[in-house]
């Protein structure tokens, strides 16, 4: 092979390697192309997948798993403890009608009087002197009636003789009757200072006991009330009024029975019996007024004393119960979480009534269809999400 051969053949060599070459760098450059795409998308999937994991996450972490309880009736006895004040049967100030000083009292703080035995004397010497000047113009009236009488009786009886005129008859005829008039105004003085005197024995206006005195001898008296005498009350029987929840004022009915309990008598009770209510609910404190009456015949309950009522009831509609684990206490009262039908809580206040231990009556705040959340997170709020693992009302018996 001559120089020139070789020369073309090693041209032509490197012509071909450098093709080669650069084929190579365009399948290198290509890959290296193909491969970071292949990375970019790999690394966007993954990303997405981490979000939609996480956001599974966070959603599943946003909803709160309860257990849940419905609200059933209360099936415990129709028994009702609440407390009561008790009061006289009658309780009675008494107070002067007539004016004077206290001349004598009889009977002090404690006494037992019968009605109309006298408590207290007062001496009226003013009325007393009032009334001897009404009797005297009583007297004085009366004259003038008599000399009115016959003037008049004459007159007639000239009229007859045409001896006077009509006028001066029908003069005289008035004059009688004017004093009749004053004849009837005098007596009725009369009769009121009468009426004041007999004030002056204060006496009792019922059986009862005095329990309180508050004059004493020369005490000055004025017709009044500006100074309370005595005060009496009637205790052989009491009254007991007790405001009775809402819940309940269907059953309150008078005849219930009702005993009465007082510290002072830890093993004792006191039988009774509705006698009446208020018939209106009290819209301050939805409640009812009930009187409760209890024979007191030997006197050893005393007047204003608390005590202790209780109704033996016949429900007519018992009131919810829950459990008292479902309760909420916070600033804005007792209140419950409700699932809604969105699966959100809600927040119901509700007013309480009896502690039956495990459970509580709810007098009013929740129905009987609401779905109630036992054991609620301190951190529950309205419209927090919540998903129901588990009802437990089979298992939950109000008692």
């Amino acid at each position: 092979m001559g120089y020139d051969e070789l020369q073309v053949q090693t041209e032509t060599d490197t012509a071909s390697e450098k093709k080669h070459g650069s084929a190579f760098r365009v399948i290198a450059f290509a890959l290296a192309i193909l491969m970071f795409v292949a990375l970019a998308l790999w690394g966007i999937f993954s990303r997405r997948s981490v979000r939609a994991s996480l956001n599974l996450t966070a959603a599943n972490s946003a909803v709160t798993p309860v257990a849940v309880v419905h609200a059933q009736r209360s099936n415990s006895s129709g028994e009702l403890l609440l407390p009561g004040n008790i009061q006289a049967y009658l309780e009675t100030p008494i107070y002067a009608r007539t004016n004077g000083y206290l001349k004598k009292w009889y009977t002090d703080i404690g006494a037992r009087v019968k009605s109309g035995q006298l408590l207290a004397e007062i001496d009226t010497p003013e009325i007393d002197q009032e009334l001897r000047q009404a009797e005297a113009a009583e007297l004085q009236a009366q004259a003038n009636l008599d000399l009115a009488k016959t003037t008049a009786d004459r007159w007639v009886e000239l009229l007859k003789s045409d001896g006077v005129s009509q006028q001066e008859v029908d003069q005289n005829v008035q004059a009688y009757k004017a004093r009749q008039a004053d004849l009837l105004a005098a007596k009725a003085n009369v009769q009121r200072l009468k009426d004041l005197q007999s004030f002056k024995e204060v006496v009792a206006p019922f059986s009862g006991i005095v329990t309180a005195r508050n004059i004493d001898v020369g005490a000055l008296i004025q017709n009044g009330n500006s100074v309370q005498l005595f005060r009496m009350a009637q205790t052989n029987l009491l009254r007991i009024y007790v405001s009775v929840p809402q819940t309940y004022s269907r059953s309150m009915n008078p005849g219930v029975p009702a005993d009465l309990q007082i510290a002072e008598f830890p093993h004792r009770t006191f039988p009774g019996n509705v006698v009446r209510t208020s018939g209106a609910i009290d819209p301050s404190s939805r409640t009812l007024l009930t009187e409760v009456q209890v024979p007191n015949p030997t006197g050893e309950l005393l007047p204003g004393a608390y005590a202790t009522v209780d109704f033996h009831l016949k429900l007519v509609e018992p009131p919810l119960a829950i459990p008292s684990n479902t309760l909420i206490f916070r600033a804005q009262g007792t209140q419950v979480a409700v699932v809604t039908p969105q699966g959100t809580a809600h927040l119901k206040n509700v007013t309480m009534g009896r502690d039956l231990g495990t459970t509580m009556e709810v007098l009013n705040g929740i129905d009987a269809s609401d779905t109630i959340v036992l054991n609620p997170p301190d951190s529950i709020g309205e419209g927090d999400k919540l998903k129901v693992t588990q009802d437990q009302t089979a298992s939950f018996t109000s008692k």
